[in-house]
């Protein structure tokens, strides 16, 4: 793992879930939008790892796997597959491979898209923790990412402290962390 000025450098894992993105039919705008998001949010080191995988719940497990478990991600942030669809497998996916599930980042991210879209409803977004990893699940509309982002990374960092991550500090004029005083 790299470091600077002795802190080691965050790992985020981006992972987009789309058929038409995968087979290179359709241009991944999800993975990018929330790559912007978090250069604007974030004012330590990190790295991205990308990934760009098939609505297949199989596929999808062995990607966040992966992200976890080999590539040290701190952080996997997901795009796609929330909706109700049949082939829509994102939050399945993500409850198999987690230990801990985290239902309020769902709950919040419903209720801020609400303020914005009717549809936010159908939205069956989850979070949950794999070994060291955060996995956040948001919708693969762009604007949609930024909305859910907003809602929920407040509390991000200290979750990630609470699970041995790395330290994320955050940009306080665009995004304020919480962390407990004391």
């Amino acid at each position: 793992m790299s470091t600077a000025k002795g802190r080691a450098v965050a790992r985020i894992g981006i992972l987009t879930i789309s058929d038409r993105a995968s087979r290179g039919e359709y241009e991944d705008k999800g993975g990018p939008a929330i790559r912007d998001w978090l250069t604007q949010a974030l004012a330590c080191p990190w790295e991205v790892v990308p990934r760009i995988v098939a609505d297949e719940q199989a596929t999808i497990e062995t990607a966040l796997k992966e992200l976890s478990d080999q590539e040290g991600c701190d952080l996997i942030v997901t795009t796609g597959g929330t909706g109700p669809a049949p082939r829509d497998v994102t939050p399945e996916a993500t409850e198999a491979v987690c230990h801990k599930m985290l239902p309020g980042f769902g709950e919040l991210m419903r209720t801020a898209s609400l303020k914005f879209v009717p549809t936010a409803i159908l939205s069956r977004q989850t979070a949950g923790i794999r070994g060291k990893s955060l996995i956040v699940n948001l919708p693969g509309k762009p604007s949609a990412i930024g909305d859910c982002l907003q809602a929920v990374f407040p509390a991000v960092p200290y979750c990630i402290d609470l699970i041995g991550g790395s330290y994320l500090e955050t940009q306080a004029g665009f995004c304020v962390a919480f962390r407990p005083k004391g």
